[in-house]
């Protein structure tokens, strides 16, 4: 059908339809940075961990949620798109609020106080360990039960992208997604955004545990928004003839036409088997494993690297604006929307030749956090303005590869497939996590000790005959440095590499039609 045909005014709640999703996405980002917001300078001091334990913590989180996401997809498909995102943020927003009871639940084990209120846990878990001295036992209980509140957040978590997904492909023609999902994307730079100016503020004047709750209780808000302004658009009261008019303007789509209950029996009736065996699929997987672990390492070390490599805290007014520029400067990414619509419309690309040829041009802006470590030299500006650039690139082509799905697979398909490749992104995530983990503190240099009358305790400055390891030197960079520069450099060609293997997959656009 073409636009000429529509005679009537084309409503526009295809738009709040994104608002609702964009808010969506901003929650989901505010509650995955309260940890890396507060455990250098909050979480850890009480504990007792070290990068390493972080990192532990953070690649579970990534592989909870890679496996979530693999069934979030085919769960939405299967339970429909309102219910299905009404059940995920309801537990990811449970799964947020939990964090705050670790240490309550960590002071019970250790020294038997359960009935007790987060300060009265905190001086509970100190005095174990000034009698004790069994700093171990702290650290290791509070990162059990840190990796349990994130298991659950990461469950609920995972059902974002795969429903905001789907529900993209409901409301928009294939030509707008790329652009509507710049939008609603965007929420995870506003999240990332309103974090470093809010979360360590709460953390700083009401305890870190305060930073949770708060955070954590803005998903049940939203549940009631979606509950009363979602339904599907042939169905909506604010949606026209002439916006679903426009909405289905795709004749190739095999799902164009059909009622809403025949798309949901389809995609019940999928086999996950049978998508994987398509390239189509692999191209998607491959390019998230190459690129969302990049994305997470920004999120969850970019604090630490600001306290670790600066001396910032996080509740330091220069680390909050540094922060504040950082995730300002990825907003750009919405040119990552409109860049293949230009392309389309002005070029007379098709969409999915279009789409790739953005995400070539995203590719090499991250080419320049390999600067990031030697210009921070001069002054802690240049990585941030860098790392800000990379993130907005990153942005930019997730944007466009979350879009090449509804591009080749029908819109039953769309959040199992998507949830596959959240899988592979999830896989690439607990690599990069972890790994940056054991690497920062191998960088450091160690000092063990070797009395074995010495406690066993994480500190390493105790008293006793020791062995020092010289810190990293590598290229030039000592320590720490040595190890952000490496990280670095894998952040900065993960794109390119994502990108050669997808063209070399699906060379040209090939939809699929056959998974009836």
């Amino acid at each position: 059908m073409s636009l000429n045909q529509v005679t009537e005014k084309v409503s526009k709640y295809r738009w709040t339809i994104v608002a609702m999703l964009f808010m969506a996405t901003t929650v989901n980002y505010l509650d995955r940075q309260v940890l890396s917001l507060t455990w250098k300078d909050f979480i850890a001091p009480e504990f007792h961990w070290t990068d390493n334990d972080y990192g532990t913590i953070t690649a579970w989180f990534s592989a909870f949620y890679a496996i979530g996401l693999l069934f979030a997809g085919r769960f939405v498909d299967w339970l429909d798109t309102k219910k299905g995102y009404m059940w995920a943020i309801g537990v990811w927003s449970v799964g947020a609020v939990l964090h705050a009871f670790c240490g309550i639940a960590t002071s019970g084990i250790v020294s038997g106080h359960w009935l007790v209120g987060f300060g009265e846990a905190r001086e509970h878990i100190e005095q174990f360990i000034n009698t004790t001295g069994d700093i171990a036992r702290v650290l290791n209980v509070s990162v059990v039960l840190f990796i349990f509140a994130r298991l659950v957040l990461a469950i609920g978590e995972a059902g974002n992208f795969p429903a905001a997904i789907k529900t993209t492909a409901e409301y928009f023609p294939k030509k707008d997604r790329a652009y509507a999902t710049s939008i609603f994307n965007a929420g995870a730079t506003v999240g990332a955004l309103a974090a470093p100016v809010t979360i360590p503020l709460l953390a700083k004047h009401f305890g870190w545990e305060a930073a949770f709750i708060v955070i954590g209780g803005l998903g049940f808000i939203w549940m009631g928004w979606w509950q009363f302004g979602y339904a599907k658009p042939d169905k909506h009261p604010k949606v026209n003839k002439a916006e679903l008019n426009y909405i289905n303007l795709d004749d190739d789509d095999p799902d164009a036409g059909k009622t809403d209950e025949e798309i949901a029996a389809k995609g019940k009736k999928m086999s996950m088997i049978k998508l994987l065996k398509y390239r189509q699929t692999w191209a998607f997987a491959f390019g998230k494993f190459m690129t969302d672990g990049v994305w997470w390492f920004y999120l969850f070390w970019t604090p630490a690297y600001l306290s670790s490599v600066y001396g910032m805290e996080t509740s330091d007014t220069a680390a909050q604006l540094a922060l504040f520029v950082l995730y300002a400067i990825t907003l750009f990414s919405i040119i990552g929307g409109w860049l293949p619509t230009y392309f389309v419309e002005n070029k007379g690309m098709h969409p999915y030749a279009g789409r790739m040829k953005a995400m070539l041009i995203f590719a090499f802006f991250p080419l320049l956090a390999v600067f990031a470590q030697p210009l921070g030299h001069l002054t802690y500006w240049f990585p941030v303005i860098i790392i800000g650039i990379a993130g907005a690139a990153h942005q930019a082509w997730s944007a466009n590869i979350f879009t090449t799905v509804s591009d080749m697979f029908p819109k039953a398909a769309v959040a199992t497939v998507t949830g596959i490749g959240g899988l592979a992104g999830g896989l690439g995530s607990v690599l990069i996590n972890k790994g940056s983990g054991l690497l920062f503190d191998f960088s450091r240099g160690s000092t063990m000790v070797l009395d074995l009358e010495v406690p066993m305790t994480r500190d390493l400055f105790e008293s006793g005959s020791q062995f020092v390891r010289e810190p990293m030197n590598f290229l030039g960079y000592v320590g720490i440095e040595a190890g952000y520069f490496i990280i670095f450099g894998i952040c900065a060609i993960a794109y390119l590499i994502g990108w050669v293997v997808m063209k070399s997959l699906v060379p040209k656009y090939k939809p699929i039609t056959d998974l009836d």
